[in-house]
């Protein structure tokens, strides 16, 4: 591990330790450009208590970054407890650190994710899939061909692992003999090894469920491809339509609805979303790229 991946884990990682207050996405994001304009120390020392004072940082922040920044014995021992479970460290520093990721969400990219399984899937083309929990038979059937056409086109397929949608077309994905990257929000350390799948978690290893991590690991689901299959949604409501909307609004992902006539369909249509019906899953090369929506012609 070099001191850029190490240095990074200390920053974001609790390390097993729930009280231990780690920096924020956002701050995180503020560190990194504050260390982009200042004059750099030295690559052979570590950083200084004058270094973050020049940045602007208070000096209470900045004896709370070096504090963080002091536990290598805790890393040390939290990495080998993940070694021990399979599960590893995949920092904005490590060069398989999905490309995707830095390019969409740039500062906002998680500062590490765990990951357990074939960290090579993370190279092969891929599809994302979200939806809701509860599915209607018709939605249902749409997320399982999803999967399924992925798997025959030679796609991998970025899923969530929640009931319903997500679980649906992982497993008609991986029936079709293809593969999956499964970001979840749940306890890394505890999913059992699958031949074929990836599993990402935004947090540590051993973190466990929570709404925020559900809602959090949205953006990775949509950022990590270049297209995005939504099988059902709610209206105004629920994770499939928040990330959905961030999506349509930063424009991480082209989203293709399916064509269901609810109303949640047509609301995101309105907002830049395709629809597509099940035959045109027969081939993603062909479908209809995406055209302006709501939040491009606000900016106009």
């Amino acid at each position: 591990m070099t001191g850029a991946e190490a240095g990074f884990l200390l920053l974001t990682c609790q390390l097993g330790n729930p009280d231990r207050r780690v920096l924020t996405t956002a701050q995180l994001r503020v560190l990194a450009q504050r260390v982009r304009q200042s004059a750099k120390p030295d690559a052979d020392r570590e950083l200084e208590t004058n270094d973050l004072l020049a940045m602007g940082y208070s000096a209470q922040h900045a004896s709370l970054i070096l504090a963080l920044l002091s536990e290598q014995e805790l890393l040390e021992y939290y990495c080998q407890r993940g070694r021990r479970q399979g599960c590893y460290p995949l920092t904005w520093a490590h060069a398989d650190y999905p490309a995707a990721l830095s390019r969409k969400l740039a500062d906002d990219r998680p500062g590490c994710l765990w990951y357990k399984g074939d960290l090579s899937i993370l190279k092969q083309p891929a599809v994302a899939l979200v939806g809701s929990r509860d599915l209607n038979e018709k939605n249902r059937v749409f997320a399982r061909e999803v999967g399924r056409q992925a798997a025959l086109q030679g796609y991998a397929l970025v899923s969530g692992n929640a009931r319903g949608a997500d679980k649906t077309a992982q497993e008609a994905c991986l029936r079709a003999g293809g593969k999956v990257i499964s970001v979840i929000a749940d306890e890394l350390a505890t999913k059992a090894e699958r031949e074929n799948v990836l599993y990402l978690s935004e947090e540590g290893f051993d973190a466990p469920f929570s709404a925020q991590r559900a809602i959090s690991r949205n953006r990775v689901i949509h950022a990590l491809t270049e297209r995005t299959f939504v099988a059902q949604s709610a209206l105004q409501a629920g994770g499939t339509w928040d990330g959905t909307v961030k999506n349509l609004r930063f424009g991480w992902s082209q989203v293709l609805c399916y064509a269901d006539g609810s109303p949640a369909q047509q609301q995101l249509e309105q907002m830049g979303a395709e629809c597509v019906d099940m035959d045109e899953l027969k081939n993603f090369m062909a479908l209809p790229t995406a055209g302006r929506g709501l939040f491009e012609e606000e900016t106009l």
